[in-house]
C-alpha cells in the first residue's frame, strides 16, 4: 500500500440545519437529478422532429410523469434495499424500513419502481409506454450522476484497498487508501452512459420506440458490473460466488433485457 494517499474532502453531508430541519447532499442530489433530467425531457419532447414529426407526449404530460418517477424512484429504491441488500436486519426491524434518512436506496430497485410507475402513468394518458420510457432512459444518467457525487460526499460505497495515487483514506472505511469508486460510477453511469445517450437522440433512433430504454438497460447494466470491481461490497453480504458481488447479479438481468429490447425495437420500422 501506498505511504501517501488524497486526504477524503471535509464536507459536511448536512449542507443547512435550521432546528431539527437539516438538508442534505444526498437530498438535493435526487432532487437536482429529477429536475435537470424533467427540463432535458419537456425540451426532447417539445421537438416532433425527434419523433418523426408528431410527439408522442406533451410537456405537461412530463410535469405530472415527474410526480409518477419521483414514486417509483424513493419507493423502488427503498424496497429495493430492503429485499435485495439487507432482508434479515429489516425482517428484525420493521419500522426501520420507513427510516429513509438513515440511508440505504438500491439503484436497481428504483429502476423498477420508476419503470413500473411510468408505464402505468403512460397507460392512462394513453402515450406508448415504450416512448415514455425512452425519454427516461436518455435523462436518467443525470441522477446517476449527481447520486454518485452525493455517495462521495457522504463517504458510503467506497471503494476497495487500492495502492493508485488517487486512493482516498475514508472517514469509515478503515485505515487503508481505497478507490473513489463512487467518482468511478460517476463518470461511467452518468457521464460516459449520458454522452452515449445523446448520440442516439441524435442519430434519430427516438422514431424507434424502445432503442433508448435498451441501450440505456444495456449501458447502465454493464458499467455497474465494471464499477464493482473497484467497489467493495455490502458488509452484511460480502462477496458471493466466483468472487462476484449483489450489484453485479442485479446487473445482469438488465443487461439481458436491455439486449432483447434493443432487438426488439430495432426490428420496428422508424416512424418516417
Amino acid at each position: 500500500m501506498p505511504t501517501l494517499a488524497l486526504p477524503f474532502p471535509a464536507i459536511d453531508p448536512v449542507l443547512i440545519q435550521v432546528g431539527p430541519l437539516a438538508i442534505r447532499w444526498y437530498a438535493l442530489a435526487y432532487i437536482a437529478g429529477l429536475v435537470i433530467g424533467w427540463l432535458l425531457a419537456r425540451r426532447l419532447v417539445s421537438r416532433p422532429a425527434l419523433w418523426g414529426g408528431t410527439s408522442p407526449m406533451t410537456p405537461q404530460d412530463l410535469d405530472d410523469a415527474l410526480f409518477w418517477a419521483t414514486l417509483g424512484v424513493i419507493l423502488g429504491g427503498r424496497l429495493g434495499y430492503v429485499l435485495f441488500y439487507n432482508p434479515a436486519f429489516f425482517a428484525q426491524n420493521p419500522a426501520d424500513i420507513f427510516a429513509v434518512w438513515k440511508g440505504g436506496m438500491s439503484f436497481h430497485g428504483g429502476l423498477a419502481g420508476t419503470l413500473l410507475a411510468l408505464a402505468l402513468f403512460a397507460r392512462s394518458r394513453r402515450i406508448p409506454v415504450f416512448s415514455m420510457l425512452d425519454v427516461a432512459a436518455v435523462v436518467a444518467p443525470i441522477g446517476l450522476f449527481f447520486g454518485r457525487l452525493a455517495n462521495f460526499i457522504n463517504g458510503e460505497l467506497w471503494g476497495r484497498p487500492a495502492d493508485v495515487p488517487w486512493a482516498i483514506v475514508f472517514p469509515h472505511g478503515g485505515p487503508l487508501p481505497r478507490h473513489p469508486s463512487q467518482l468511478y460510477e460517476a463518470g461511467l453511469e452518468g457521464i460516459v452512459l449520458f454522452l452515449i445517450m445523446l448520440l442516439v437522440v441524435r442519430s434519430g433512433e427516438l422514431k424507434r420506440p424502445g432503442v433508448a430504454a435498451g441501450i440505456f438497460g444495456m449501458g447502465y447494466g454493464v458499467g455497474r458490473i465494471i464499477g464493482e470491481f473497484f467497489r467493495e461490497p455490502d458488509v452484511q453480504l460480502g462477496y458471493l460466488a466466483f468472487g462476484t458481488t449483489m450489484g453485479m447479479w442485479l446487473s445482469v438481468p438488465l443487461v439481458l433485457a436491455g439486449l432483447g429490447l434493443l432487438l426488439y425495437a430495432l426490428k420496428r420500422k422508424p416512424a418516417p
